[in-house]
């Protein structure tokens, strides 16, 4: 309890009674056993005083930006509070056991709603506002992890590769090399294994970060290829180089003596022996993403340990002639003492291997020094180690480091950095790159990468660092939502310490430098960074976003005042607006009512359609969505949507807009489908001139029909099929709304139905076609209104 051993516990079941307020904090459990030990996840117990709520009444503020048509408040601005009921459990009101644990427990959640009208230009404009919180029923959405396996070298998907959790068979990758996984309940590392039925790519045993309160999280998994078997005579002594391609001194090198090489039966092999020895080598960079595992390890007192690599290598051995696969051993791993330049690291070097259920790392043997070797007029030194090879491992050349901080680093939805406009669900990732030349340590390269999703509060991602050099470990930093790539604040033509979020003189230390700093041409999608141990004696480097190993609570609580690195989305010319509030990242948000955009929290069904604009601009246009043929919706809002058009490069004088729409079909209850009124208006001086044929065929065999009589927009009846890109609609059905979204926008830019693409063709699967006229001369735009404004408005 709390770090302190409780007396009496020597059994794997804690039962508290009579609970009091010293009995609070945090719980886990050590195991041991002949192997070693490890720990439990912590549990933590809140106590609460007699009469104190766990779930206050009083929502808590939330903001929600309001259209552009809406004037702003008194303060300026146009958000509007709708209130949130924070998702925390309320205390249990069993007596008996079963009434412990998370399962049968409440949760404070939306207890009452209600309607608002906003006053907006010429209309009022509805909005749900939480009005009471209060306990009840836990939601217990599917927790998932989406992603795409391919080969790291070609790109090539993994197609149809076979999926492991632990060693349980669950799934298969798609042609695409897609795939979903269902998180188990109570995981709490998830640990997958992807395999080659072909065996031409090496194994990938990843650890993949995912959001524990539901939702899916998308992400990349890389593979190595398989390098060429080599033919050994397997009654003579052989050697295999480890990481000698690229013009680089090989890191070292396995000795297979003669009769090295066992069937499973234990009979030794002499004949013909085909050896495919795969190295990842941490000085390409390139390689830490399809490299296994998190290297991590449990250490002697059962804690995960992080591990740092100097390579990994997967061996595969089999017969000549029949492909059967063949054990070793024992063979010898010689490792060039030359390629290690920290002194200390020499007497910790070990040899490990990667168990494919757990993700974690076993000690195999330590390198000790060896005989020297002469080569080109060279004598070197040698760590060898012993190994044996009795099923399909991957290896590594390891040293644990206990040199740790963590870093703090928030995404946000644009380039404002608006504190409640923090993106939840993006996947950052951190590759720790070996001190710069000049430092006592090796050439730059990786040493390891982590991943952690962003909560409400951003992420606390775990780093090497050193208290005497700020320049002795380098981090290289990206983020992804949904497999979209976030930009990092720029670094070049001038550091702005407001707009990165870390105050001088700290940011100087941490030598902050976005990957296009030097090369504009390059992506701006990464940052890069010494980390910098904090001076506990010095103010300004006590605020983050460093943090010491001990502060990791400190970190993940900290103020979205305190120092933090920042990426932000690519500001598109798109705005949402939901009558019923829902955050996209946080699926526990979503509210059950007939005024939900979303009426499936476990399934979500993104709709898009394809407008084409002719004229000399780009033009924002906007889908109105309101209840159609429900009668507890018929002509209520539903939600806005607005979408600036993109121009085509192959025509001239157009330009296209995906605008999403409400989809027809089945509201929250499942009683009664619904089709969405949806309309489509320019906002410009523009005039109807075409519909897709195929549409307006399928609209009016499927009456209702919508008024069309306005000739400077478009509405229809939402369809509930699925049409496709000859219709000018795209819709995707996908776990994750984001997602659905990316891939509906992709197609619909592309103009099929299974395509992808970002750059706008605009005369190919449209839905309706505008014809816009250039602003009458004298007409001032809102941007030059602004621009010829006088100073003191």
């Amino acid at each position: 309890h709390n770090g302190t051993l409780l007396e009496g516990t020597a059994q794997s079941h804690l039962e508290l009674r009579g609970v009091a307020q010293e009995q609070a904090g945090t719980y886990h459990c050590k195991a041991t056993s002949e192997a070693g030990a490890i720990l439990s996840e912590p549990a933590e117990l809140t106590v609460l005083a007699r009469g104190q709520p766990s779930c206050r009444a009083q929502p808590e503020p939330s903001l929600v930006e309001l259209p552009s048509d809406c004037p702003p408040d008194s303060s300026g601005s146009r958000y509007y509070d709708v209130g949130r009921c924070p998702a925390s459990p309320c205390p249990g009101a069993s007596p008996q056991p079963s009434g412990c644990g998370e399962e049968s427990g409440t949760c404070c959640g939306v207890k009452r709603m209600e309607l608002r009208q906003v006053p907006c230009a010429d209309s009022t404009l509805p909005v749900m506002v939480v009005a009471e919180c209060g306990c009840g029923p836990c939601a217990r959405p599917r927790v998932l992890v989406q992603g795409r396996v391919t080969a790291a070298d070609t790109g090539e998907p993994l197609r149809f590769g076979l999926i492991f959790l632990g060693g349980k068979k669950v799934g298969f990758t798609s042609y695409q090399g897609s795939f979903t996984i269902e998180v188990p309940p109570d995981t709490r590392r998830l640990v997958a294994r992807f395999v080659d039925g072909q065996q031409r790519l090496v194994d990938a045993v990843k650890v993949l970060p995912f959001d524990r309160r539901g939702g899916a999280v998308y992400q990349e998994v890389k593979m190595m290829r398989k390098k060429e078997p080599v033919e050994l005579d397997g009654g003579r002594n052989n050697s295999i180089l480890l990481g000698e391609s690229d013009g680089r001194e090989p890191v070292g090198e396995l000795v297979l003596p003669a009769g090295v090489f066992l069937r499973p039966s234990g009979e030794v092999f002499n004949g013909t022996v085909k050896a495919s020895v795969t190295f990842v080598d941490p000085r390409d960079v390139g390689t830490a993403s399809a490299a296994s595992s998190d290297l991590s390890f449990a250490d002697a007192r059962g804690e995960i340990v992080p591990l740092r690599t100097y390579g990994m290598f997967a061996v595969d051995f089999r017969e000549g002639d029949s492909g059967r696969e063949l054990q070793a051993g024992p063979l010898q791993v010689r490792m060039d003492a030359g390629q290690v330049w920290m002194p200390e690291h020499l007497s910790k070097m070990k040899l490990w291997s990667l168990n494919p259920e757990s993700g974690l790392w076993e000690e195999e043997g330590v390198l000790r020094p060896a005989g020297r070797k002469r080569k080109r007029r060279e004598e070197r030194t040698f760590l060898v180690g012993n190994l044996e090879i009795r099923e399909r491992r991957l290896f590594n050349l390891d040293v644990p480091e206990d040199r740790r901080c963590f870093v703090k680093v928030r995404a946000y939805s644009n380039e404002k950095f608006n504190p409640y406009e923090q993106l939840e669900g993006v996947v950052i990732n951190l590759i720790n790159l070996e001190p710069q030349p000049g430092f006592p340590s090796n050439p730059r390269a990786w040493g390891r990468f982590d991943s952690v999703v962003t909560g409400p509060n951003g992420a606390c991602l775990p780093a090497f660092c050193d208290p005497r050099r700020p320049d002795a470990y380098t981090a290289l930093v990206t983020a992804t939502l949904g497999g979209e790539e976030l930009e990092a604040v720029a670094s070049s033509p001038k550091l702005n310490p407001n707009a990165v979020g870390v105050s001088q003189p700290y940011l100087g230390k941490l030598g902050y430098r976005r990957s296009d700093h030097e090369d504009a041409a390059l992506k701006k999608t990464a940052f890069q960074i010494n980390v910098a141990k904090p001076d506990p004696n010095n103010v300004d480097e006590n605020n983050g976003p460093v943090y010491s190993y001990r502060s990791l609570r400190e970190c993940e609580e900290a103020p979205v005042s305190a120092n933090h690195l920042r990426f932000y989305r690519v500001e598109v010319d798109r705005y949402e607006y939901n009558v019923v509030p829902f955050k996209e990242s946080d699926v526990t948000t979503w509210t059950g009512d007939y005024l939900s955009w979303w009426p499936n929290p476990q399934e979500f069904r993104a709709c898009f359609i394809k407008v084409q604009l002719e004229g000399p601009q780009e033009y924002m246009v906007r889908s109105r969505n309101v209840g159609g043929t429900h009668p507890r919706t018929r002509g209520q809002l539903y939600g806005l949507r607005d979408s600036r058009s993109v121009r085509d490069p192959q025509l001239g004088d157009t330009s296209g807009a995906c605008v999403e729409f409400k989809c027809g079909g089945m509201l929250f209850d499942q009683s009664l489908a619904d089709r969405t009124l949806v309309t489509i208006v320019p906002q410009g001086s523009c005039r109807r001139t075409a519909i897709n044929t195929l549409l307006r065929d399928y609209l009016s065999r499927h009456p209702p029909l919508a008024d069309n009589n306005h000739t400077g927009a478009f509405s229809m009846l939402a369809p509930l099929d699925p049409l496709g890109h000859n219709y000018g609609i795209y819709t995707v059905t996908d776990q994750n709304p984001r997602l659905a979204k990316e891939i509906a926008i992709g197609r619909c830019f592309a103009g099929t139905s299974d395509g992808f693409s970002r750059e706008m063709r605009a005369g190919e699967g449209t839905a309706v076609t505008f014809s816009c006229q250039e602003r009458p001369p004298g007409r001032e735009s809102f941007f030059q209104r602004l621009l010829n404004a006088p100073a003191e408005a």
